[in-house]
């Protein structure tokens, strides 16, 4: 059989968290995905070699079915396919804002000085971060961000609900590296905010990031 390139303790890693998760903060988790050694390379077990998200992405259609709250549940899943991705379905425990990663950045840095309270953050390999809210209040995304003078879609911000998911540390997404979190799941924030607590710093940070973006096109 032929071996991964990934070291086992990568895998290991990926199944204690999967079950950490499930166990610790009572998120669903389903496998997704994982990396393949093939003729010295790497590829997705989806078999796509032009795959987008290489080893970090849903196996099948049914992944939101398969999702699972039990830590027992998850180490036989896991156990199964060690190197598979994390995948932290959105609109159950929690919902997320989706951003790119210098607004994310600049964002959390102003609400960390605001003392705004804050839930898990996780930053991908793609330069996006994911901002952890209160399940249900990512569809208030659009409204809250037009009230503030701006379109989501055209400051590139996405609030993450049902059917959706965020993929969890520390999957690995090709060779493009981890995603890892920008701030970590702690007892000091099991209590995730709503939406509209995030959403004013949140958009400003994107819209003078696509500002920014405009200017240098021009």
């Amino acid at each position: 059989m032929e071996a991964t390139k990934h070291p086992l303790q990568r895998n290991e890693q990926l199944l204690d968290a999967a079950v950490r998760y499930a166990d610790e903060r009572h998120w669903d988790v389903c496998p997704g995905t994982w990396l393949e050694a093939a003729e010295g390379a790497e590829r997705c077990s989806c078999g796509d070699a032009g795959c987008a998200s290489p080893g970090a992405h849903p196996a099948g259609p049914d992944w939101a079915g398969r999702a699972t709250g039990s830590g027992t549940a998850a180490r036989r899943m896991w156990s199964k396919h060690p190197g598979a991705s994390i995948l932290l379905p959105t609109g159950r425990s929690f919902d997320a804002i989706d951003v790119p990663e210098s607004a994310g950045f600049l964002a959390l840095a102003r609400m960390e000085r605001m003392d705004v309270p804050l839930g898990p953050v996780t930053r991908t390999p793609d330069r996006r971060m994911f901002f952890f809210v209160l399940p249900g209040t990512a569809a208030d995304v659009d409204d809250l961000v037009r009230k503030l003078g701006w379109r989501a879609v055209a400051i590139d911000l996405v609030g993450r609900g049902d059917g959706h998911y965020v993929t969890g540390p520390p999957t690995r997404v090709g060779g493009r590296g981890a995603v890892q979190w920008a701030r970590r799941p702690t007892s000091a924030n099991r209590w995730l905010p709503d939406a509209k607590e995030l959403i004013s710093p949140l958009a400003y940070a994107c819209a003078r990031e696509a500002a920014d973006a405009r200017a240098r096109l021009s």
